[in-house]
């Protein structure tokens, strides 16, 4: 699944230059209305800069998205962050057709029970070697022993 968020991820990064071409017609209209034509043939100084808004906008979003969804790619791949891919994967259903497959079918996999222990955090072996002989093997073994305190 991680290879589809680097996939989506990367091809949401290459749509979101496509904005690029309204950002700089608006910066045309703005600065060098001349291109168009002399006098009344000009466009108005605020369609430019709504065309600059809008393009800047979307640009940043979409990147913002796939920056996420590569991250999100990341992180599933090693099997961190429980929640951030949750909430990224229902960010995703947003972005039709390709998003919406992806979030969806994360959020189907993300709730089953076997992935999310998978995601759980893990003790390090060199906590359990530390461990276990304080608490006497990992059948007296408990939140309380990660607390310091000894279980009788």
């Amino acid at each position: 699944m991680s290879i589809f968020y680097y996939g989506g991820g990367g091809i949401s990064a290459l749509f979101a230059c496509i904005p690029i071409i309204h950002v700089v017609l608006g910066l045309v209209f703005m600065f060098a209305p001349q291109v168009f034509g002399p006098g009344s043939n000009r466009p108005p100084a605020f369609i430019g800069f709504l065309l600059v808004m809008l393009g800047g906008f979307l640009i940043l979003f979409d990147w913002t998205s796939a920056i996420l969804a590569l991250i999100t790619g990341r992180w599933i791949a090693r099997r961190k962050h429980y929640t951030f891919c949750f909430v990224v994967a229902c960010v995703q259903c947003l972005s039709v057709p390709f998003g919406t497959v992806l979030g969806v079918f994360t959020i189907l996999v993300l709730n089953r029970p076997s992935v999310k222990e998978l995601f759980a955090p893990r003790v390090p072996d060199v906590l359990k070697k530390s461990i276990m002989p304080a608490v006497g093997g990992w059948a007296g073994f408990s939140a309380a022993a990660m607390n310091g305190s000894r279980q009788v």
